[in-house]
């Protein structure tokens, strides 16, 4: 990355210390960058023009329907809708995604075993394999929505206790803080020898809002609890945050958008007085050490696809690779029988149990899974509830157009026109979703904006309608009523439409 003053933004110690909550003192210095350097000034004033948001609800935007540019799967809609290559990888390219796919799908069994190449499960895990949690490439949900907690998980962490520990997260070393005996993640699945860490448990209390024209929903807010605590009850300063898997469509392209664009909707002060303050998430790239822009994960912790894929082979499958080689996944030194059980390392494959060319291969499966076209994107319904959405304040986190970088590694994803409905950054979302675990700069209440595009065929693909980070909302219209904090206005806006313009505005989402 290069280091001209004039094309980067220092991100000074008082800034970071507002974005983490920590004093001046122990905030860091970052660089990032303020202006693309990938484009010319034509065509980063096309770029400006193009990602404009809309004024005319009249008819579909150019390209509107292709929400993932040239890249955008035009297939029939079916359960396997989010499973599609990207529409304009080259052809010498597919059989490193159809080898990603079988590996995506590959069911890890524990060490030793007479399939060498897959042994090494756990010894603690939550899942087989990756499609387990992202079941046809698609959403998880939580334990009511099926037979096990598979596609949901307890992120187990405290806060820092000590400045050393304050100063550690300000500097994006760590996120946070592992619970002593369970580490980071609640695993209630373990190999033959092994007692599981426990099970997730889940109640849920009813709450009755109250829409214009009388109409009432139930909202359900749940309350978790790790249960048969196999190894001690978990520290007094550990909190419970339960996510979900979210759909593995566009990561590519996200990845792909330039850090200065995602920047450029960031006020964490607020200083338009709209009531809307993202911030960036500040993260290091695990492999190179470098700081980074998070736009990853529930709290958008991690800064590229191939950090994420390597932390969901450690934690939730307990499987090593390069970039994480801890045979032994997430136990910890309190659980030392987990740490005498045999590893699945062969020496002849590589250092580790998935050794490079695995994770390569993982993680190149998951840059290029394609987004679906559009349904409807020109239909009367779809365009006044698109208005109705730009008019409710909604695109002012889900933002709904980016370029991409014109100098990508993979073409596929160059200089794309896409349209993912976010902004990628970490907002307040109030007491309703706070989970009160902070995550880097991310604090109990803060959630990156997740993307919208696919949202409309999630009970295609994955076979229920639950949303939001832990599956609590059982339908878009209890999702957006959750929305608090920074959101609030939006909410109430849709809350006070009436019946029929707000089912035009989820006719809108469902088109996405």
């Amino acid at each position: 990355m290069s280091h001209d003053p004039a094309r980067h933004l220092l991100v000074s110690a008082a800034f970071c210390a507002l974005l983490a909550g920590l004093p001046v003192a122990i905030a860091g210095a970052f660089d990032l960058p303020t202006r693309r350097i990938d484009l010319s000034d034509a065509d980063l004033k096309r770029v400006a023009d193009i990602t404009r948001p809309t004024s005319d609800f009249s008819k579909a935007e150019p390209y509107e329907a292709m929400q993932a540019g040239a890249a955008t799967s035009v297939d029939p809609v079916t359960e396997d809708s989010f499973s599609h290559i990207s529409a304009n990888i080259p052809f010498e390219e597919e059989q490193n995604f159809r080898l990603g796919n079988a590996l995506f799908r590959k069911l890890w069994v524990s060490a030793p075993s007479s399939t060498q190449a897959s042994d090494g499960l756990g010894p603690l895990f939550n899942a087989r394999s990756c499609m387990s949690c992202h079941a046809n490439d698609g959403r998880g949900k939580p334990p009511e929505g099926g037979p096990s907690a598979t596609s949901m998980v307890l992120r187990i962490a405290r806060a820092a206790k000590t400045a050393e520990e304050e100063k550690a997260i300000a500097g994006a070393d760590v996120v946070n803080f592992p619970d002593p005996v369970y580490g980071h993640q609640l695993q209630d699945l373990a190999v033959p020898g092994l007692a599981a860490e426990g099970k997730v448990a889940v109640t849920y209390t009813e709450e009755t809002v109250t829409l214009a024209g009388g109409e009432t929903v139930s909202l359900r807010k749940p309350a978790y609890s790790a249960k048969d605590l196999a190894y001690g009850p978990l520290d007094p300063a550990t909190t419970i945050s339960a996510r979900v898997a979210p759909a593995m469509i566009g990561l590519g392209l996200i990845q792909a958008i330039p850090e200065a664009d995602i920047l450029a909707h960031a006020d964490p002060d607020d200083l338009d007085h709209d009531g809307i303050s993202g911030k960036a998430a500040i993260v290091r790239d695990h492999r190179s050490g470098n700081i980074a822009l998070g736009r990853f994960g529930w709290k958008a912790q991690n800064a590229n696809i191939r950090d994420q894929s390597a932390d969901a082979f450690s934690t939730d499958i307990g499987i090593s690779t390069p970039d994480a080689p801890n045979a032994y996944g997430d136990c910890t030194g309190a659980e030392t029988k987990c740490l005498a059980m045999p590893d699945g390392v062969q020496k002849r494959l590589g250092e580790q149990e998935a050794p490079g060319p695995v994770l390569d291969l993982v993680t190149f499966y998951s840059e290029n899974l394609a987004v679906p076209a559009r349904r409807k994107a020109s239909f009367a319904e779809t365009l006044r509830g698109k208005q109705l959405f730009y008019e409710s304040g909604c695109i002012s986190c889900h933002v709904p157009k980016f370029v991409t970088r014109r100098d990508t590694a993979e073409k596929a994803q160059s200089f794309q026109l896409i349209w993912p409905y976010s902004d990628f950054l970490l907002h307040d979302m109030g007491d309703g979703l706070a989970d009160g675990q902070q995550v880097g700069l991310a604090s109990g209440r803060e959630w990156r904006t997740p993307p919208l595009w696919g949202i409309g065929l999630t009970r295609t693909v994955s076979g229920h309608s639950f949303f939001l980070h832990d599956g609590r909302a059982r339908n878009l219209t209890e999702a957006i009523l959750w929305h608090g904090g920074e959101a609030e206005k939006a909410r109430s806006a849709f809350s006070s439409l009436s019946k029929g313009d707000r089912e035009a505005l989820i006719t809108f989402l469902e088109s996405l």
